[in-house]
């Protein structure tokens, strides 16, 4: 889906072109793209006239809102039980809230073109270095955990046919063919203009959708009876679960570029509102049908349960596959323009930019190869992000955005709310992070 931003300067003689956006599929910071530009924050005379209906804003955030969660909730919840769906559907409703605190912090302080924007219009400079440091580390871990789920898809796809191809006995027939998708997809993170290459936010969202007809499909023809038990609690691994449910729904930095691009923000609340409750369905639909189908066996990418012989699974390896290599340009090229663009000197010519960017990009997404290379642990790295960042991006920093900019005017029941919000947030992301953590070090030290 996509939708266009029309900038109009106050100045009737400075009427620039519209400038089109693309969404995509995610459950990371890159989701939308291209990033929002830094004119309206150089230029405080100019407004935002967005295009996006209702019914269009509603696809935009759903389809960013689908991403990785769809390979991992079944995992998740076969691990903590059917009863963790409670957690599932209430991390779903307060992601919801927050995007609502956002709206209204952007609809306060208007001016403000990102996420990070509205972490300096709470708390200054410092606000904002500190919000941009997590959006970044979201990007990068987010990028690792994709290109985790590329290499474990064509171990099972490439399985056995290839035995004789590896490098001096230090990589797999996967982890060299994870590297060539890699090269193939590097050349996108040199284009300036993400527009040319829009087509390949399509192609994600086709591969999310056909990863979902896959498992759906599975379940219907009988492939495989889906009888298995589900524990009804194991408490002991809510920890490690919570940051693979709350990074299913951690694209909250770019509900900005959402709101901006409506015809009418004023019901930014309601799209959020919608959007969550679709896409909580979905996770949660998914999450009981791979648990049902495949109970204790369940790994933590359900494609990779999916039985070997049917088409459909072939089909939903390779959309597995193909899908994160749609994403690296989005993501890393805004993280590369926004780390550059204010420190070159403007004399600088427009080849020599493109040069650097595309160095920086190229530099980032060589970084993300390697550690997916050295640390393949999808369930570890992912969960990992989710408490350590996206529990952050979600949940904590909207609601200190809101009660600082609100403070003047928001009530004591609100206030209390939103405190013991980020304190269960802080708290969760806290033993989260430990259990991850030590997840991945046994991981690590087993090799």
């Amino acid at each position: 889906m996509s939708y266009e931003i029309e900038v109009v300067c106050e100045n009737p003689g400075k009427h620039l072109p519209p400038i089109p956006l693309e969404a995509d599929k995610g459950g990371s910071a890159a989701s939308l793209q291209p990033l929002p530009t830094t004119l309206e924050e150089d230029n405080p005379k100019v407004k935002i006239a967005g295009k996006s209906s209702f019914l269009g804003s509603v696809i935009n955030m759903s389809a960013i809102l689908i991403g990785l969660g769809q390979l991992s909730t079944p995992y998740a919840l076969e691990k903590g039980g059917w009863a963790s769906a409670f957690l599932l559907v209430g991390f779903g409703v307060l992601c919801a809230y927050t995007s609502h605190l956002l709206g209204r912090c952007l609809e306060k302080k208007t001016g403000l073109t990102n996420y990070s924007d509205i972490g300096r219009s709470a708390f200054g400079s410092k606000g904002k270095m500190i919000t941009s440091i997590f959006v970044y580390l979201e990007v990068i871990m987010a990028l690792v955990s994709f290109t985790i789920a590329i290499n474990d898809n064509l171990g099972i796809l490439f399985r056995g046919k290839y035995p004789n191809i590896s490098w001096k006995h230090h990589l797999s027939t996967s982890q060299i063919f994870t590297i060539i998708a890699v090269v193939i997809a590097l050349p996108t993170v040199w284009f300036k203009d993400l527009s040319r290459i829009s087509f390949l936010s399509t192609i994600g969202i086709i591969c999310s959708l056909l990863i979902y007809i896959s498992v759906v499909f599975v379940t219907l023809s009988g492939g495989v009876k889906a009888d298995k038990h589900i524990p009804v609690l194991q408490l002991n691994n809510f920890p490690a679960i919570s940051g693979l449910y709350i990074f299913s729904f951690s694209t909250h930095v770019v509900f900005p570029d959402i709101y901006k691009s409506m015809k009418d923000p004023s019901r930014f609340s309601k799209v959020s509102a919608l959007s969550f409750t679709i896409v909580t369905i979905f996770y949660t639909t998914i999450a009981f049908m791979g648990a049902k189908l495949y109970g204790s066996s369940l790994t933590s990418q359900i494609t990779l349960n999916l039985p070997q012989h049917l088409v459909m699974t072939k089909i939903a390896l390779w959309a597995t596959v193909i899908a994160p290599t749609t994403k690296y340009a989005f993501a890393l090229v805004p993280l590369a323009s926004q780390l550059y663009d204010k420190r070159l000197p403007s004399s600088m010519s427009s080849a020599t930019r493109l040069v650097i960017r595309g160095l920086i990009g190229s530099i980032f997404l060589i970084i993300v190869l390697v550690l997916a290379l050295t640390i393949p642990y999808f369930e570890q790295v992912l969960g990992l992000t989710g408490s350590l960042v996206s529990m952050a991006i979600s949940i904590i920093f909207p609601c200190a955005f809101y009660t600082k900019i609100f403070w003047a005017q928001i009530s004591k029941k609100q206030l209390v709310l939103n405190a013991t919000l980020v304190l269960f947030a802080s708290l969760i992301g806290v033993f989260g992070v430990v259990a991850s953590s030590q997840s991945l070090v046994k991981r690590i030290m087993h090799k």
